[in-house]
């Protein structure tokens, strides 16, 4: 039996006019935004399909625009395969994307979803603003040499590793006179370094007042255990039960992506095939860096769909 594992994109793979066509298509996407819609209390289809990339760009917008157009994807692909889509085995998402594996596993409602990632946009927003920082993805060392840099530039304040992608892809997160230092020893070690542009440190301590404020909403939604591994963020390994999902959920937006470490414990237990669903081809792309001989195919438009 082929082991297949579904994955679902983070924050920056939105762009304007995603899932358009899935709706244009099938009735199963037009039902999910129309739900989305609903528990928001305003046009997210509108701003996905016609909107200003301005306003699609922020960040309590974008959150549950992947994750409702992922899973718009998903019961797109299911419609298309006639119900007879290829088993899925376990599910991974990257940061946001981790909420997304949940509502395919069964562990959270939709709604509920859609109401926390736009909640928890807004808690990160927040909390940019209390502590102002930023984020800039370092190319060409390893991990430790990585986190031996974010060390040496403690000096000037907060800065860590906070996204483990691929094999010499690590961004580093933090306050931006520590994040400047540390760009600069990187770059004397022979590293490329890209600030991104984010207006604030995700995944480091910078975000410990969001993720006080993402508990206290948690508290107030039914998390069950999921019907299918889910592989965590935070500890690259897999969880099943409400209190692991709901210690993950919590300790996420303070802590490491370990993405790389996720795929690998897939590759490790024998995954072979990988499904992204949702916008943009950045999980596909990190895989093939990982391990180029698994099979990875990008789900989210009826181009990507194959021929009817």
């Amino acid at each position: 039996m082929v082991k297949r594992a579904f994955l679902f994109p983070g924050q920056g793979a939105q762009y304007v006019g995603m899932g358009k066509d899935l709706c244009q298509h099938f009735d199963e996407a037009k039902r999910v935004f129309q739900k989305a819609n609903e528990v928001l209390g305003f046009d997210l289809a509108s701003i996905c399909f016609n909107g200003r990339s301005e306003e699609l760009n922020q960040t309590s917008m974008c959150q549950p625009a992947i994750l409702v157009t992922s899973i718009a994807a998903v019961e797109s692909y299911r419609h298309f395969k006639n119900n007879g889509m290829a088993e899925c085995h376990a599910v991974a998402g990257l940061s946001l994307g981790e909420y997304t594996a949940l509502v395919f596993a069964g562990a959270l409602s939709f709604e509920d979803a859609v109401q926390l990632v736009y909640k928890r946009g807004k808690f990160m927003q927040e909390a940019c603003n209390e502590r102002p920082g930023g984020m800039t993805s370092i190319l060409g060392l390893e991990d430790e040499k990585v986190e031996e840099i974010c060390k040496e530039a403690t000096q000037f304040g907060h800065v860590c590793a906070a996204n483990y992608n691929s094999p010499g892809q690590v961004v580093i997160s933090g306050e931006k006179k520590a994040i400047e230092k540390a760009s600069l020893i990187a770059k004397e070690k022979g590293a490329r370094v890209i600030p991104l542009q984010v207006n604030g440190a995700f995944h480091s301590n910078l975000m410990t007042c969001a993720c006080e404020r993402i508990e206290r909403e948690l508290e107030k939604v039914k998390i069950t255990e999921a019907q299918i591994l889910v592989v965590a963020n935070v500890t690259g390994q897999y969880i099943k039960k409400p209190e692991e999902i709901k210690a993950s959920l919590i300790k996420q937006l303070a802590s490491p992506v370990r993405w790389c470490q996720s795929m690998k414990q897939l590759i490790h237990d024998g995954f072979e095939e990988f499904y992204e669903f949702g916008p943009g081809r950045v999980l596909s792309g990190l895989l093939r860096r990982i391990d180029s001989t698994k099979s990875t195919k990008n789900l989210e438009g009826i181009q990507s769909f194959g021929p009817f």
